[in-house]
């Protein structure tokens, strides 16, 4: 099967080395010449992942979507949703048909308020059954260290589900599989947004013991939504049963790309909604805080997407809400803390 990576910050670079050092050759979609220049002369990314890197007759580059999407079966997104209507804008209605897409966004397409699969349905009738995820908990940094990590696959068709993953097992990625393609992505969006929460209690100097308390709520109101948009299996210690062959117990709430997930992203100093979030309760500007990271943090943007979202779904989401109007309405970061103070259990 010929892969084809979108984008060239961390996580694309990551993703890029894990398939890489599988033994794979793949086409890779990089954001300027400069930087396609730069991998053929020096063997990693100049702006990303430094330390990453690779064996240059295993790559492609590419740094136009057109020749990449017509030269591969398989297309992985991993770009920032923010930059996903400005990517793939040169691409003609029918470009996607027969191709398979992997998902690594872990955001909402802005102003649409939609997630990918459903943009990709409008824009170039992408079925469901041709749309898979790639979820952590897994941080390019980590990957770049060759540290073990876990990526969860999701799709309807759970043989192809199980192929695809393949391609990105390596001695330091363990792969899981699962079926809950939907419910996945919205975890990943809202634990982006509880994550930028936990960076706001820590520069606001909140301590070890409040954040205990305020990510285990996060994680209550987070399965609390999942309910609300039909995601099953949301119960802590309940399994179906376990696979036959390896044993496993099924997924549930517990597993990594749900519930581990939100951990790590509200504690890992790799976390960039983590970070955005601390700098906020600092004092920063958005803006300010934007211009400083040089890169996107998800939970930005998702905050105000699942407030809207939430409007028609009403599910109980008042740490959410807080963060959103301290990022969107200038509730000041302190104030906002006040009102999650009260909600917290």
């Amino acid at each position: 099967m010929r892969l084809g990576i979108i984008g060239s910050g961390s996580w694309a670079t990551a993703l890029a080395k894990i398939v890489t050092d599988n033994g794979n050759t793949i086409h890779w979609l990089v954001r300027s010449e400069a930087i396609r220049q730069h991998l053929i002369q020096r063997k990693h990314n100049p702006n990303y992942l430094s330390s990453a890197s690779f064996e240059i007759n295993k790559l492609h580059l590419h740094t136009s979507i057109t020749p990449l999407v017509e030269s591969c079966d398989c297309l992985v997104v991993a770009v920032p949703s923010a930059y996903i209507i400005d990517t793939f804008k040169e691409l003609p209605p029918g470009a996607l048909e027969g191709k398979l897409v992997i998902s690594a966004v872990k955001g909402m397409v802005p102003d649409k308020n939609i997630l990918l699969n459903e943009w990709l349905q409008q824009q170039f009738n992408v079925p469901l059954s041709a749309y898979f995820t790639l979820m952590g908990p897994c941080h390019a940094e980590e990957v770049a260290r060759e540290r073990l990590s876990y990526l969860t696959f999701s799709g309807i068709d759970e043989a192809l589900t199980v192929k695809l993953a393949s391609y990105f097992k390596t001695w330091y990625i363990n792969t899981i599989v699962n079926s809950d393609v939907l419910g996945v992505q919205y975890a990943a969006i809202l634990k982006n947004i509880y994550a930028l929460g936990a960076g706001i209690a820590h520069g606001l100097d909140y301590g070890d013991n409040f954040q205990s308390v305020f990510i285990a709520n996060c994680a209550d109101e987070m399965a609390a939504f999942l309910k609300k948009v039909g995601v099953q299996r949301m119960e802590v210690g309940s399994h179906q049963g376990a696979d036959p062959v390896t044993h496993k117990k099924d997924a549930n709430y517990a597993a990594s790309v749900y519930l581990g997930d939100l951990l790590v992203t509200c504690y890992s100093l790799y976390s960039r909604n983590r970070t955005f979030g601390n700098m906020i309760g600092k004092g920063y500007s958005v803006i300010s805080a934007q211009l400083e990271m040089n890169m996107v943090a998800e939970g930005y943007n998702a905050s105000r997407s699942i407030e809207i979202i939430n409007q028609s779904i009403q599910a109980e989401i008042p740490i959410a809400s807080a963060i959103y109007r301290i990022l969107w309405q200038q509730l000041s970061p302190a104030a906002g803390f006040d009102l999650i103070e009260e909600v917290l259990i």
